[in-house]
C-alpha cells in the first residue's frame, strides 16, 4: 500500500479501441452504413451509443430484430473487411497514447498487456499501424478467443495471468462502461479515460460502473499510476 492507503500495482492492462487507438468513429461508421443497407437507419452518434465497447457478433439478436434479416457469417466477414480497410486508411492513435504507453512500459518494467473485446486480427492491425505493437508483443488478448467477452472479466484475467500478476494488483485502463465492468469483475482497479468527445462514455457513467479514477488526457496516465507505486 502507498502512504495514502491506495493500492500499488504490479501490472497495467490496457483496452485498445478508444484508449490506445481512435478507431471507434471509423468502425462504427462502417457499421452504421452496413446496417443502413440492411434497413436499420441511424446516425453515427446513435450507432456509437448502442455498440460502443461491444462486439458486433454479440449483438446478433438486436441487429436481427431491427433489420428483420439474419446476421450471417458472410455479412460479418464483409463488415470486418470494410472495417479493416477503413482502419488501414484512416486510423490514428489516441492523442498522447504512444508517449503514455512508453512511459508506463518503463515504469512497470514491461509488465503491461492489451486486453480487447475486438478480434485479434483487428487489435494487432491497429497496434502495428500506430506503432504501439512493440510495447505489447506477446501480451495481446482478444475476448473473441475466450469463452466470454466483455463485460465479463475473462480477457482481463487472461492478460493478468500472462504477466503472472494477481488481477487485484492490476490497473485497467478503459473508456467504456462495458470495459470498466469487465475490469471491476476481474478484481482490478480501473482508470476510466473520458476525453469529452463522441466515442467514449461520460465520466459519471464510468464512475457508476466502478472506475476508481477518471481522467481526460492520456498524458496524465503515467503520473496517476505512479501515485500508486
Amino acid at each position: 500500500m502507498s502512504a495514502q492507503g491506495a493500492p500499488s500495482f504490479d501490472a497495467v492492462l490496457f483496452d485498445c479501441d478508444g484508449v490506445l487507438v481512435d478507431s471507434e468513429p471509423i468502425t462504427n461508421g462502417v457499421l452504421r452504413d452496413m446496417l443502413h443497407e440492411q434497413g436499420w437507419t441511424m446516425t453515427l452518434q446513435e450507432c456509437m451509443r448502442i455498440f460502443l465497447g461491444k462486439a458486433v457478433r454479440d449483438e446478433r439478436a438486436r441487429i436481427e430484430a431491427h433489420t428483420g434479416r439474419p446476421l450471417t457469417d458472410a455479412w460479418l466477414a464483409a463488415f470486418r473487411e470494410r472495417r479493416n480497410q477503413g482502419l488501414i486508411e484512416r486510423l490514428r492513435p489516441i492523442r498522447n497514447a504512444p508517449a503514455a504507453v512508453r512511459a508506463v512500459h518503463g515504469l512497470f518494467q514491461g509488465r503491461i498487456a492489451c486486453a480487447s473485446g475486438a478480434d485479434l486480427f483487428k487489435v494487432r492491425l491497429q497496434l502495428e499501424k500506430t506503432g504501439l505493437l512493440r510495447w505489447f508483443e506477446g501480451h495481446i488478448f482478444s475476448g473473441h478467443d475466450l469463452p466470454r467477452s466483455k463485460p465479463h472479466p475473462d480477457v482481463y484475467l487472461a492478460a493478468a495471468a500472462s504477466l503472472s500478476a494477481d488481477p487485484r494488483r492490476c490497473a485497467v485502463v478503459e473508456d467504456t462502461v462495458t470495459g470498466v465492468t469487465a475490469g471491476v469483475a476481474a478484481g482490478a482497479t480501473v482508470f476510466g479515460y473520458s476525453p469529452r468527445r463522441a466515442g467514449h462514455d461520460a465520466p459519471a457513467a464510468l464512475r457508476a460502473a466502478g472506475a476508481a479514477r477518471v481522467f481526460t488526457d492520456m498524458a496524465r496516465l503515467p503520473a496517476l499510476l505512479a501515485e500508486h507505486r
